[in-house]
């Protein structure tokens, strides 16, 4: 079954990216996620205090800035795959991550406080939403591992995440925190940096090896997943304070992520950005009833229809 749901994922997808691949332009603003001209760019443009590099990932320009960082550093790896960084593999993560901001899916979804909302704290991350939790282990996590991996160089200071108001325990904030509670998944991001940094060694010598995209793809979707499988039992409980619909949205692309790795699936600027358009642009609401949702173009209600298919089809068959 698994190598037939990875068939019907990329004929489900491929239609709907060639689509619109002549309507995007990657070198226009519009392709950045909301406010990277004002993300941090590097490490040092940071709150440093008491000889710490601190990072508020609950802030959702300050989370985009771990973004920033990682593709600038990474950009000497992917300067055959287009000027501007544009062939980075690494672009799925903060446009994902804009999407989830501009679609209102940081905001507190129990309304009790004003948390990413625009009449209270916009740029505020609440650690009452899955897909924020969920992206922790997508930015921070991928962060540090590149600290760990040497990606950013040898560091004047530690760096420290931030905590949220709750659930602590939930997270971890540092390179030796995450090391000594996460090993393996720090193994996992680690690795992808180490295999770019081999890569790119390597190919001052053009006759002993090049830079292999498909292995960096490899390794990306290997800690991308592994990020997921992770994350989605420990916050099984956020699912409560999203409405019905949204909530097996959530679950179903946490599965369909597994068959779209299986694809190595090319995450530079644009083919992200052409995805990006057939999933939902705003919250979904009890009402909405699939595939008829009449506010989404028919390719995002049958985007949404068929990872809802995969996710069941997975489920009754183990």
């Amino acid at each position: 079954f698994g190598l037939h749901a990875v068939l019907m994922v990329t004929i489900i997808l491929s239609p709907a990216i060639a689509t619109a691949q002549s309507e995007i332009d990657a070198t226009g603003e519009d392709v950045y996620p909301p406010l990277w001209d004002l993300a941090p760019e590097r490490l040092m443009d940071f709150l440093v205090k008491d000889n710490k590099i601190v990072i508020n990932a609950w802030n959702y320009q300050e989370r985009l800035g771990m973004y920033k960082s990682l593709l600038n550093s990474s950009a000497k790896y992917f300067t055959t795959f287009g000027s501007r960084n544009v062939g980075n593999i690494l672009w799925g993560l903060p446009l994902q991550h804009g999407w989830q901001f501009y679609t209102g899916r940081l905001a507190d979804p129990s309304g009790m406080t004003s948390c990413g909302y625009e009449d209270g704290d916009l740029l505020c991350i609440s650690v009452k939403s899955w897909w924020a939790c969920m992206n922790y282990y997508l930015a921070v996590i991928p962060f540090l591992g590149a600290v760990e991996a040497g990606l950013f160089g040898q560091l004047p200071y530690e760096v420290e995440i931030l905590p949220p108001e709750e659930q602590r325990d939930d997270f971890c904030y540092s390179v030796a925190d995450c090391r000594s509670r996460i090993p393996k998944l720090m193994d996992e991001w680690k690795a992808y940096f180490k295999v770019n940094y081999f890569y790119f060694f390597f190919n001052i010598f053009p006759e002993t090896s090049s830079f292999n995209l498909d292995d960096a793809l490899h390794f990306m979707w290997t800690a991308h997943v592994a990020s997921i499988a992770h994350a989605l039992p420990k916050f099984r409980d956020s699912l409560k304070y999203l409405s019905h619909p949204e909530a097996n949205f959530g679950e179903d692309w946490a599965n369909g992520v597994d068959f779209i790795a299986a694809t190595h699936f090319y995450t530079d600027l644009q083919t992200t950005n052409n995805f990006q358009t057939f999933l939902p642009q705003r919250m979904l609401v009890e009402s909405d009833a699939l595939p008829s949702i009449s506010d989404f173009s028919p390719q995002q209600n049958r985007v949404l229809l068929s990872l809802r298919v995969l996710h069941k089809t997975n489920q009754l068959t183990g």
